[in-house]
């Protein structure tokens, strides 16, 4: 766990960065829409290509399991944030 904590927060840096570049240049939109271009980027990309990976090569024939409580809660907080912010820049 505390591995992924530190690749998160590695991942998350460079954008952090660039941000607070952007924002101290004046341009305070940039930074917002670089921030959550990223965290859409990461949701519709980098969580699912991994999976997709796996079931199309699967190195085992072993069928992964998620015992995560709530799993279902998550996927539609996550699915929902995605439309409210793509209908919020869409109506702006």
């Amino acid at each position: 766990v505390m591995g992924l904590t530190f690749l998160a927060a590695g991942t998350s840096v460079p954008d952090l960065l660039s941000s607070v570049i952007v924002a101290r240049m004046g341009e305070g939109d940039m930074a917002v829409s670089s921030s959550i271009g990223s965290n859409i980027f990461d949701i519709l990309v980098g969580l699912p290509l991994p999976w997709l990976i796996f079931t199309i090569w699967p190195s085992t024939p072993d069928v992964v399991t998620i015992s995560a409580k709530g799993i279902w809660v998550s996927i539609f907080i996550l699915l929902g944030m995605l439309v409210a912010i793509i209908l919020i820049i869409h109506c702006q």
